[in-house]
């Protein structure tokens, strides 16, 4: 088992959300670990759990240069004493950034593939290819979302049952984390994610699929907010740089451009419109994703 520390639940304060008439509580999921934190630890708990429990000595796993599931990967494997492998998308560019730079030095072994063969990750001949390279490993997809990462998620959800609020408000990457939360809280309260992604609608079917299949049912109480993606993932704009900015100034809390800031901005942008009704209680959930 990764390492886990129970992160705190803190209530944000000010004369914004005093007119807005809204509580905002914040779970700080990127304190729950040093290098596995926010969704991440919940994404990887089952899936390295079966990796050691079937006898795998070896991970392999999916990510672009900047990849925190990548860097969290090869913290988890390196804590749990596991090899790690991590494909690449692109050209080797030295010097490596710090994420794979840390990556590195948590022993995790990096191959660089093209753009057009990185976009064969999910076929079973590609698949083959690596494990005749590597020898057996686990293999883990881009993002760590599969139904071991649900499964993970849906406990999460479970856990934040026990708080009082009215809805949860997470950032959405691949759909996987909110497809969990979902399940785990069964139908009760509200889910809203914030799609960090450009052209974000399909992932309304992609949950909905992702739900089903893990579980068998649907449920209605969510939605996806598609219009706070700054131009798409990983990309941002000098306005979301300087509310995130501002926030960390105001809350001491960091947010990070491609996920958590934007979910942020989104909310306010919400509060700012009256889309959130008085007296409701946000529950927001820190994901990480600053390194």
């Amino acid at each position: 088992m990764i390492a886990y520390n129970p992160p705190p639940v803190q209530e944000l304060k000010g004369s914004f959300l005093d007119r807005a008439g809204v509580r905002v509580l914040i779970r700080r999921e990127d304190l729950n670990h040093p290098h596995v934190s926010g969704n991440k630890w919940w994404k990887l708990k089952y899936n390295l759990g079966d990796a050691v429990q079937l006898g795998y000595r070896r991970v392999l796993t999916f990510g672009g240069t900047y990849s925190n599931h990548l860097y969290a990967t090869a913290a988890a494997a390196h804590e749990l004493g596991l090899d790690s492998v991590g494909i690449v998308r692109g050209e080797e560019s030295r010097p490596l950034n710090s994420i794979l730079s840390f990556a590195r030095q948590q022993q995790m072994a990096l191959h660089f593939i093209s753009r057009d063969d990185y976009r064969k990750k999910t076929d079973a001949g590609f698949l083959e290819s690596l494990v005749r390279t590597f020898g057996e490993v686990y293999i883990i997809p881009e993002g760590g979302t599969n139904s071991r990462a649900v499964k993970g998620c849906a406990e999460w959800g479970e856990e934040l049952s026990a708080i009082d609020f009215d809805r949860v408000c997470l950032p959405v990457g691949t759909g996987g984390t909110i497809s969990g939360i979902v399940q785990g809280l069964r139908g009760q309260r509200n889910v809203a994610g914030y799609a960090v992604l450009k052209g974000g609608d399909f992932l309304r079917d992609e949950v909905r699929k992702i739900t089903h299949q893990y579980g068998g049912r649907n449920f209605s109480n969510w939605e996806i907010v598609t219009r706070y993606h700054f131009g798409g993932y990983a990309k941002s704009t000098p306005e979301l740089l300087q509310f995130i900015g501002a926030f960390e100034n105001e809350y001491r809390i960091p947010l990070d451009p491609v996920y958590t800031g934007k979910m942020m901005y989104g909310i306010w942008d919400q509060l700012k419109r009256n889309e959130i009704p008085r007296g409701t209680t946000l529950l927001v959930l820190h994901t990480g994703g600053i390194h």
